[in-house]
């Protein structure tokens, strides 16, 4: 199963839930709570439309948000002036499971 590990990369202002270098981890549709450090719904909002786009293959060069492996999002409070707390940017990268993409390659040089 793929797993998406997002992990905080900036905090422009101060954000109340996040430090620089917590993690979120998704395995499928569910997120790693013991892999975990913290979770804001702000946050999710920003980039929960890409979650299944990142697994499912696509680029992130693709969807706009970076030019490499690696996507990028900020979190939906825009911080000083306009509010009290602060942006966060996140980094995105897929992280494939390598035996569930050996046995695809195996299934399909058996056909």
């Amino acid at each position: 199963m793929d797993r998406l590990v997002i992990t905080v990369v900036e905090i422009r202002g101060k954000c109340p839930v996040f430090k620089e270098g917590d993690r979120i981890v998704i395995e499928g549709s569910e997120i790693n709570l013991k892999e975990t450090d913290a979770v804001c719904t702000h946050a999710f909002a920003s980039f929960l439309p890409y979650i299944v786009a990142l697994r499912k293959g696509i680029k992130p060069s693709e969807l706009g948000l970076g030019r490499g492996e690696k996507a990028y999002v900020q979190c939906l409070d825009p911080g000083y002036p306009y509010t009290d707390g602060g942006t966060v940017i996140f980094e995105i990268m897929v992280v494939r499971d390598e035996a569930e993409e050996s046995m695809a390659g195996s299934k399909r040089g058996n056909r």
